[in-house]
């Protein structure tokens, strides 16, 4: 105990140079402002306290201690600016404030030569809401020795030469501190509860985008796998269509298939590995990708969810990449999913339109009729669509309407257009 007091000691001094003087000459960006956006709220009441107290300290300044108008009122002003001067350089303005109380000190002095003199009330109000002020910038440790440093200036002054007039001040500035600290403590609090909110924020919406790119990816490798499937079986029943195949044919085929079936086994590892945290029933996990040609059976079940579904299709259907059809039908069941969540009883208009290029979905619902209940998903179904669209090189918009429901459009090619930085990259 003995060394870790002595230790304390040794640093004291050490601490107290980068607390107070340090702080003072060189000052790091300031990052946040006092009361954040209602600073500019804050200056105009201090900045009239400031010029109250100036004058005030003025008459007593000039005539009580008897410095003069040519000292007394640049040396009261100065004192009640440091109010002001806090609000943009803490340390500076205590240091300004000990400053002016060592000039006053002979004036004070000397005023007292014919009976105890102390420090008036005002100047130390001045110095308690210049504590104040401080304590809500600056770290406890440092309010603290701000606190003890007026303390002692104080009682070299002379503010104990009337105990009575004294000692209530000299509790008004530990509670001016104290309060300041305190608040200061809350702010910093709360700072610090909104970072790691939208920190949570951040992570909730990444592991939402990773599991939606799992999803995806898993899609893809069902796709994918058939299509590989299609080309080993083919490529096994073109040897035997061709009328007296050569051996170069059969070896070519045989190669074909060979490397299909291959690429089918990894494809099978890696499917495997993507559903190993598959949480649903083993009949949907193998059941076929769904398409656009089953949107009759989505529209069935939302509208026994209670919202009131239209269809509208332009242009002549043409049948669409797999990845394309499987993206766009996850696009328009995503969207009538954020409609029964966010917008009950709603009516939703879905519109597809076939072009030379692609396909347009639209999908927007009307205001809700009632208040939505809490939603239990993550929240980011937009991710997913935004992934999506990316992964086969679309485009999408999202907002609400004029009358209030909510627009969601998307435009896919006819055929995935390679993208950048997408899941088939990474795949």
């Amino acid at each position: 105990m003995t060394e870790r007091w002595a230790a304390a000691l040794r640093a004291l001094p050490h601490n107290l140079r980068d607390d107070l003087w340090t702080q003072a000459v060189t000052r790091a960006p300031r990052t946040r402002r006092l009361g954040g956006d209602w600073f500019p709220a804050i200056v105009v009441p201090v900045v009239l306290i400031a010029v109250l107290l100036g004058i005030a300290q003025t008459n007593m300044l000039v005539f009580g201690y008897g410095m003069g108008i040519t000292l007394g009122l640049p040396l009261a002003f100065l004192n009640a600016s440091v109010l002001v001067v806090a609000l943009f350089r803490p340390h500076r303005a205590w240091w300004i404030s000990l400053l002016v109380m060592l000039v006053v000190a002979p004036y004070c002095w000397r005023a007292g030569s014919a009976g105890p003199m102390a420090l008036t009330t005002v100047l130390l109000v001045t110095q308690a809401i210049l504590l104040f002020l401080l304590a809500l910038q600056v770290r406890l440790r440092v309010a603290v020795e701000m606190l003890a440093a007026c303390l002692l200036m104080d009682v070299f002054v002379g503010l104990l030469a009337q105990p009575g007039n004294g000692k209530p001040m000299v509790v008004f500035q530990f509670v001016a501190t104290a309060l300041g600290a305190a608040l200061h403590g809350r702010q910093e609090a709360r700072h610090e509860l909104i970072a790691q909110e939208e920190l949570n924020a951040h992570e909730r919406a990444r592991r939402t985008l990773l599991e939606e790119r799992s999803r995806i990816a898993r899609e893809l490798h069902d796709v994918v796998a058939h299509h590989m499937s299609v080309i080993s079986v083919q490529a096994q029943v073109a040897v035997h269509l061709a009328e007296n195949p050569s051996d170069e044919l059969k070896e070519s085929l045989a190669g074909i298939r060979g490397s299909a079936v291959e690429a089918l086994t990894e494809l099978r590892r890696v499917l495997g590995v993507l559903r190993a945290e598959d949480a649903g029933p083993e009949a949907a996990r193998h059941a076929p990708q769904p398409t656009l040609a089953r949107l009759d059976e989505l529209f069935a079940k939302v509208r026994a969810a209670g919202l009131t579904v239209s269809t509208e299709t332009t242009g002549r259907p043409f049948p669409l990449a797999p990845g394309v059809d499987l993206s766009a039908y996850r696009i328009v069941q995503e969207a009538l999913s954020n409609a029964i969540r966010h917008a009950p009883d709603a009516a939703v208009r879905v519109e597809l339109g076939y072009q030379a290029g692609g396909l347009t979905l639209r999908v927007v619902n009307s205001p809700p009729k009632r208040p939505a209940s809490p939603s239990p998903g993550s929240g980011h179904g937009l991710l997913g669509m935004r992934e999506r669209i990316a992964m086969v090189g679309g485009e999408l918009a999202t907002g609400p309407t004029p009358d209030g429901g909510y627009e969601v459009t998307a435009v896919l090619p006819s055929t995935a257009t390679p993208a950048t930085d997408t899941l088939e990259d990474a795949l």
